[in-house]
């Protein structure tokens, strides 16, 4: 329990630290979109490009692993989605929604806690989520987003408008520069690595003052948003880790260290992708910050009663 407060405790401090200098009037009312446009433009693509330029294949090739965790995250977005679309939520309204409830926060949270619980062996699995949520995911919603938001009608014409705008999306862009720089096996300079080390390091710092930038401002309560919010943290928190687990276990059958290691990285709270998300392009900002803060205050008693179940003593 210590020890995941121990990775928990930052988490809530940038949050904190955002939303009191919003408050206190140290940062002003637009700080919190242009913060998250720093880290949708800068620091999220550098991070993303140098996750891909650094992977290679032996540490990517764990089929079975990589099949688990996309279809546990696939099938819990695919669900929240159409159920959301057949509520009469707007198709890029319900992306976002679906993405809060299958995001797991595998990048700031996932890597420490898997070091804790099962050392050095956590490494690997925890990359492969972290490329699967960050890069397919993320995409997978990104285009969704983009197709609810067209008002094109003419097929072909609509597929060229959402191919431009995934083509000038930094998101989509980065990871796939990253893959073309990791296929053509040269030495990053020094120079380029200190770069993406700087930029990088500042996504998910800048990404949580940004969530607490955004929560200080007053806004109408609107009608339903805690319900949903507690619905989407409900199904991250007990649902897609259950999932997880039954393919892992009875379907796929992988070893019962990698079926914990799965599980714990399904059981994460929501990250902040989604926000970046929202926040970009202002649609449900309200219900997923409301989820991220939910899922993560809910994550510090699931993850600690997870791990204790599985034996480790944290």
């Amino acid at each position: 329990m210590l020890a995941t407060l121990e990775i928990l405790l930052p988490v809530f401090g940038l949050i904190f630290a955002g939303f009191a200098c919003r408050r206190r009037g140290v940062l002003g009312p637009n700080s919190a979109s242009e913060l998250n446009r720093f880290v949708v433009w800068l620091a999220l693509p550098a991070l993303l490009f140098d996750t891909m330029a650094r992977a290679t294949w032996e540490q990517l090739y764990q089929p079975a692993f990589v099949v688990t965790f996309s279809i546990a995250c696939a099938g819990i977005f695919a669900v929240i989605l159409v159920t959301r679309l057949l509520s009469g939520r707007h198709l890029a309204d319900a992306s976002v929604d679906a993405i809060a409830a299958s995001y797991p926060n595998t990048g700031y949270i996932g890597f420490p806690l898997g070091m804790i619980a099962f050392g050095q062996a956590s490494l690997t699995p925890t990359t492969i989520a972290t490329i699967l949520v960050a890069c397919v995911l993320f995409a997978g919603a990104i285009v969704l987003i983009e197709v609810g938001l067209q008002t094109e009608r003419t097929p072909h014409r609509l597929g060229l408008k959402v191919l431009r705008s995934l083509a000038r999306n930094p998101l989509i862009v980065s990871p796939i520069a990253g893959a073309l720089f990791a296929g053509l096996h040269v030495a990053m300079p020094p120079s380029a690595e200190t770069f993406l080390k700087l930029l990088s390091g500042a996504a998910s710092p800048c990404a949580l003052v940004s969530l607490g930038l955004f929560l200080a401002e007053k806004r109408p309560f609107e009608s339903g948003t805690r319900g949903i919010a507690l619905l989407l943290t409900l199904v991250k928190l007990v649902v897609q880790p259950a999932l997880t687990w039954w393919l892992a276990a009875h379907v796929f059958r992988l070893s019962p260290a990698l079926v914990e290691m799965a599980v714990v990285l399904a059981a994460l709270p929501t990250g902040t992708g989604p926000f970046m998300l929202a926040e970009f392009y202002e649609r449900e900002a309200h219900i997923t910050s409301r989820t991220i803060l939910l899922s993560t205050v809910g994550s510090v008693v699931t993850l600690s009663l997870l791990l204790l179940w599985m034996g480790h003593r944290t």
